[in-house]
């Protein structure tokens, strides 16, 4: 078992565990997608609701200002937990995918032309994809991708010749099919020598290690709250503040702006300029509970936690399906996170996770919104099962145990 967290503990913090599901201890192995949340978040958001709710930023009664100063709470926490150098370069938005969108429709329009370049990777998230897609229809504009190798990393053996003349780098720091953590510092560095700017989705990469945009060197750096033991409905942008000076609104509507008249408008000052309409304030309030709950962790205990039981979960799958069993996914666990796909030759994914929920084991089967990537690994779908704090050996043991019995039914 692992000494870096407890994890018995860290459970029992986390009321959806107290659950059975067909008369079995729950085994959630899907945290890639959405994260469970501890009793602290859900109780941030139930105090906000039944103490101070109002809207935020424009209510000068008690509640509204006590409102708009937790919202704002929740800003400084995930500057602080990003080592930003001002909550001015905190956007929020609802989720990492409206933040691709935002640097889409607001810097890129903005800044690119036809014949201009956008970088990718093979292993990016639909989030990462198809908001450049929808921009290269409309502007002429080029995308280059960057390969992934055998061993499933980014092929960067043809890096600087991708990255001449391209206007962006956009790259994911943590696969989520494959797990796969990309080299950040080392991506922005030969991103900026070219002249071209550098975002990162993080969605990954934030709830399991510790992630420092100033260390990266990045301009645009994505993130969800759902994914971090925080609630749906809040995510985020981290932009360098003069890009986000220079950028026009994203959306347009209430508390954007700093005056509209009949013949235009004036929008407001950083952050509030990209933050159009009411904003989930609840769920910020939920959100900082969250980043307090992974900083007591300890990010570098997280990690060491989990690089532990993803080591204890590979070798047990490949002991235990010697030949039967592949594995998409590097096995250097310096050079990899806790989202493990895998496939049963002549097993379809679906059929897979189906069967392991009689058990209560709760994977993901799918192409994971990664279509790019599945074609490259010549594959429909993988089933994915992937580690959390909350997650420990006998939660890898039933994986396992259950495997064993759906691969046995299969075979009859």
């Amino acid at each position: 078992m692992s000494d870096t967290l407890d994890v018995a503990r860290i459970k029992a913090d986390f009321p959806i565990f107290e659950r059975t599901v067909n008369g079995k201890r729950l085994v959630y192995l899907d945290s890639a997608s959405s994260s469970q949340k501890p009793r602290a978040v859900l109780e941030a958001m139930e105090h906000h609701h039944r103490h101070h709710y109002a809207n935020v930023h424009r209510g000068v009664y008690t509640i509204a200002e006590e409102s708009t100063a937790a919202y704002e709470h929740g800003r400084a926490k995930i500057a602080d937990l990003l080592n930003a150098t001002s909550t001015r370069e905190i956007v929020f938005t609802k989720n990492v995918t409206e933040a691709m969108n935002l640097v889409a429709y607001s810097w890129a329009r903005a800044n690119l032309v036809a014949g201009d370049a956008i970088v990718l990777t093979e292993m990016e998230h639909h989030a990462n994809v198809v908001p450049w897609h929808i921009l290269a229809a409309e502007r002429d504009v080029e995308l280059r991708w960057i390969p992934v190798t055998e061993s499933y990393e980014l092929d960067l053996t043809r890096l600087d010749e991708l990255l001449d003349g391209a206007k962006l780098l956009a790259v994911t720091a943590m696969s989520n099919v494959l797990g796969t953590l990309n080299d950040i510092p080392l991506l922005t560095a030969a991103a900026h020598a070219a002249g071209a700017l550098v975002l990162v989705d993080a969605a990954q990469a934030v709830p399991h290690l510790p992630v420092d945009v100033q260390a990266w060197d990045a301009d645009f750096v994505g993130w969800t709250g759902h994914k971090m033991l925080g609630p749906t409905g809040i995510g985020g942008l981290w932009a360098r503040e003069q890009l986000l000076d220079a950028m026009p609104p994203f959306l347009g509507g209430g508390e954007m702006i700093r005056d509209v008249r009949v013949d235009g408008f004036t929008t407001n000052e950083l952050p509030w300029k990209f933050e159009a309409g009411t904003m989930p304030f609840v769920e910020a309030s939920g959100l900082a509970a969250a980043v307090d709950y992974l900083q007591g962790l300890g990010l570098d205990a997280v990690r060491a936690h989990e690089r532990e039981l993803t080591g204890y979960a590979l070798r047990a799958l490949e002991e235990r399906f010697e030949g039967r069993l592949s594995i998409y996914g590097p096995r250097d666990l310096d050079r990899r996170g806790g989202a493990i796909s895998f496939l049963f030759d002549g097993i379809h994914a679906h059929d897979i996770s189906q069967v392991l929920d009689e058990d209560a084991v709760c994977v993901r089967a799918g192409h994971h919104c990664a279509k790019p990537l599945m074609r490259v690994l010549g594959v429909p779908a993988t089933t994915r099962a992937s580690l959390s704090v909350y997650n420990d050996e006998s939660d890898v043991d039933a994986l396992v145990d259950s495997l064993v019995t759906a691969e046995k039914f299969f075979a009859r």
